[in-house]
């Protein structure tokens, strides 16, 4: 086995992990695990923006208030402060890297997206803002000839040692890698892959997640998955992400029979909170008896939809779909986890040595349902927060020293299998997951899920020495985990809709944490 010893092991490589990578290079060697190329993450996929009170016409204050009321009562008050207050500072950083936002004249420019109350939302290229900010942060990176980036590896497990954490066995082709490391920051990002249509890309196999709640972690918020609304809906199309800046721009949602009707559940009808506006489509589906509903743009201009939104308009394109003069057949999408591997505000989680960051962490930032383009920000935030824990831990203990004989090493003492039927049960699972574990939810249905799940429950006790097999072993262990939520909040918040429990509930104020115990998971209602 190889062995590569480091100060700092960060694992994955969007806005969270780079960004605690530039915290971290200056004072030490870092290495960079990422599963695919370096690029591949959910933060080159995000399109609507960065929200940041930046503007004239905002304050912190106001967007502070309206991520409270997005997340329906459930976010960490502290946490959300955080985000607010340390965002512009991260933005400005990030334009003096070299980020280049929209800009109308010499201002910045910003748009307004759904449950937000001021113009806050920027942008970069119309619709590829995720995009420049990886470009910015993969760029500062590389001035570091301290950090190391690997790609094509993929986490196989954590190596706790005496209850500390130090660092992690990944695969790379064939070969297993025991990196070492005095902290290790987790930024894997979410999980969408588990449903059958994701707005997320193949990576998402929910890889952070698993791996930290098999050596321990606490996990928190599982139920909250957060469904973007409108997402292209075409048979030889991908499931692209039709951006929420669309609806911000003045868009229009249809039902099939082109009959608007956003104004029949909210008052805000298309900039309604996303939870709204996705079961508002799914009721509209079911009463018209059709697999989506249109998003009409026709209105908004030809050359001002091509500029504002070149990305979409482009890709579009490719499908048959041109959205300056069709209406567009949409509909939603599992697009991000609000809960993850539980921690404060500083990234630190109950497993010494371990820090999380962006998608794959739960800090309470997102309560039960996100504010739309709190995301990047996030991750800005969050990822700086996560590094400088992790080099105060490094700076407050003893240099680590690694003997490799004296470390239990459970790949090299058990003998790995194969899965011949990987490909077979992972279409199931996502598909069971989409239609039982989705946006409407019930004890029946999370019933036959939990049910679904336990006949998969010998992959979770096996190595598995390929990617396709460690990914299944995975989302079976975050499914599962998501799943056990559902049935315990017996209530309806946010983006956790179950049509047996349409009200609250009596509990609907805590918090529920999952960890792995002797006998299976344990959960408990936390404040």
């Amino acid at each position: 086995m190889q062995k590569e010893i480091v100060d700092f092991l960060i694992i994955g490589g969007g806005v969270a992990g780079l960004r605690a990578a530039i915290e971290l290079a200056p004072y030490g060697t870092v290495i960079i695990v990422t599963k695919d190329i370096p690029t591949e993450s959910s933060t080159e996929y995000a399109q609507g923006g960065v929200a940041v009170a930046l503007s004239d016409e905002d304050e912190v204050g106001i967007h502070f208030e309206d991520t409270i009321k997005a997340g329906d009562g459930l976010c960490r008050e502290e946490a959300v402060r955080v985000l607010v207050e340390e965002g512009p500072q991260r933005i400005l950083e990030l334009i003096d890297w070299g980020a280049e936002f929209d800009k109308e004249g010499a201002r910045l420019s910003f748009t307004i997206e759904a449950a937000h109350s001021r113009r806050r939302v920027l942008h970069a290229h119309g619709d590829s803002t995720g995009r420049e900010l990886e470009r910015v942060l993969i760029n500062k990176v590389k001035s570091f000839p301290t950090a190391q980036r690997l790609p094509f590896c993929t986490a196989v497990d954590l190596i706790v040692d005496d209850g500390m954490c130090i660092g992690a066995y990944v695969l790379r082709n064939s070969d297993i890698i025991a990196i070492y490391a005095s902290a290790t920051v987790l930024a894997t990002g979410g999980a969408g892959q588990i449903f059958s249509r994701t707005t997320n890309p193949a990576v998402a196999t929910g890889d952070g997640m698993a791996i930290a709640y098999r050596a321990g972690a606490i996990l928190e918020d599982m139920e909250f998955v957060q469904f973007h609304p409108t997402v292209l809906f075409a048979p030889s199309a991908p499931q692209f992400l039709l951006s929420e800046a669309m609806r911000g721009e003045g868009a229009i949602l249809r039902n099939i029979n082109r009959e608007p009707f956003m104004k029949n559940y909210h008052p805000d009808a298309e900039l309604a909170p996303r939870d709204i506006v996705s079961r508002a489509i799914i009721s509209q589906m079911v009463r018209t008896k059709s697999k989506h509903v249109y998003l009409d743009l026709t209105h908004l201009g030809k050359d001002f939809l091509k500029s504002r939104f070149p990305r979409i308009y482009s890709t579009c394109l490719q499908y048959n779909v041109d959205i300056t003069k069709e209406l567009v057949p949409v509909s939603p999408a599992a697009h991000y986890m609000m809960g993850g591997v539980k921690t404060d505000i500083d990234g630190i989680t109950n497993i010494k040595g371990l820090y999380a960051a962006g998608e794959a962490a739960c800090t309470g930032v997102h309560g039960a349902n996100r504010l739309a383009s709190n995301s990047l920000l996030e991750g800005l935030v969050y990822g700086a927060r996560a590094g400088r824990a992790a080099l105060n831990f490094k700076m407050s203990n003893e240099q680590l020293s690694i003997d490799s004989e004296e470390i239990p090493h459970p790949l090299s003492s058990a003998s790995h299998t194969s899965l011949p039927d990987k490909e077979e049960i992972r279409h199931t699972l996502r598909k069971v997951m989409w239609e039982k574990v989705g946006i409407i939810r019930c004890g029946e249905s999370l019933g036959h899920t939990h049910e679904k799940l336990s006949e998969w429950s010998f992959i979770l006790n096996k190595i598995y020495l390929t990617r396709r097999e460690l990914e299944l072993k995975n989302m079976l262990t975050v499914a599962e985990l998501i799943t056990e939520a559902a049935i315990q909040r017996k209530g309806s918040a946010g983006a956790h809709y179950r049509s047996d429990f349409p009200q609250k509930g009596e509990e609907w104020a805590k918090h529920i944490t999952l960890q792995k115990g002797n006998k299976g998971t344990r959960y408990e209602f936390a404040g």
